[in-house]
């Protein structure tokens, strides 16, 4: 299958080493690198020229609404997948636009998430924290202050970068129903987009929600921690381990886990998109990202 990764940063390109790890033909879209074999500098081109079955779009988030619409003005009707943040602000494109539309939520797909998803579903949550950081000059692999990160305009900020776990808290414990949120720029990093953000939560089915996310630690740590009536969970992302209780533990091991998400949400988008998060769901942490801003500038609880 021909494959259009639209956007050649750092996510881009591992998009690409991925599809074609998986056996598809990967063309992509990039200004600075046209000319280049296989790499076509707009989106009307490679539509002509490369006629893909399947697009991904890796441009930074600014630009998700601008590259979706050009697809539909090329006449591409196929599958595509976004990466996440569906868009900086809820509503850059009616529902009508998104047919087709999935967005990069993989860690829906990390085996562990899933296996405690499997371990959920029949038990009454008590509590949740959730838990993200990593220090951003540690992070990306060019000068931290040019990357997309570092800017608001360009969607930016651990709200919208690390936006990971507020799907996943949804996915795991159902939509949120009150927020309240306290975050922005804190530390001296050279940035202009928010490098923490603290919320807390009631959702459809857990009554206290924590999350931490942050640019700042220098120990990558991605893990959460929930409590039923009957079991306690501690999942580290990291290191790919899930502790129930006091002794039994569950490891798929650290390593290519991450990698291996990204394979499995791409053979999920060429099977009809079953598990992938939808538009829709997408376009509803959109909202959440919003609230929690607009809870932390006025201090006060948001509703739904």
């Amino acid at each position: 299958m021909r494959a259009l990764v639209i956007g050649l940063g750092s996510i881009g390109r591992r998009h690409a080493r991925i599809l074609a790890r998986i056996g598809c033909d990967v063309a992509a879209v990039s200004r600075s690198q046209a000319g280049t074999p296989g790499v076509y500098g707009n989106i009307g081109a490679a539509m002509r020229y490369w006629a893909p079955a399947y697009a991904v779009v890796a441009t930074p988030t600014s630009a998700h609404g601008s590259a979706l619409r050009e697809l539909r003005e090329a006449g591409y009707d196929g599958p595509v997948l976004v990466e996440k943040p569906l868009f900086a602000q809820p509503g850059e494109l009616p529902p009508e636009q998104l047919e087709g539309v999935h967005v990069g939520y993989n860690l829906r797909f990390h085996p562990l998430l899933r296996q405690l998803r499997w371990r959920l579903r029949h038990q009454r949550v008590l509590t949740a924290t959730l838990y993200v950081g990593q220090h951003l000059p540690h992070w990306r692999e060019r000068d931290y202050r040019t990357c997309y990160s570092a800017s608001r305009a360009q969607g930016g900020g651990v709200l919208r970068d690390l936006s990971h776990e507020l799907d996943y808290a949804c996915w795991l414990f159902g939509p949120w129903r009150a927020l309240t949120a306290r975050g922005g720029h804190y530390s001296g990093l050279e940035i202009d987009s928010d490098d923490v953000y603290g919320l807390m939560a009631e959702t459809a089915r857990c009554p206290l929600l924590q999350l931490h996310l942050n640019y700042l630690d220098r120990r990558a740590r991605r893990f959460l921690l929930v409590h039923t009536e009957a079991h306690t969970y501690a999942l580290d992302l990291i290191r790919g381990e899930l502790q129930i209780d006091r002794d039994a533990t569950i490891n798929c091991g650290g390593t290519g886990t991450m990698e291996g998400t990204y394979a499995a949400q791409h053979r999920a988008m060429l099977r009809g998109g079953r598990g992938v998060c939808t538009a829709a769901q997408a376009a509803e942490t959109v909202h959440m990202i919003e609230a929690a801003e607009r809870a932390a500038a006025e201090r006060r609880w948001v509703k739904r």
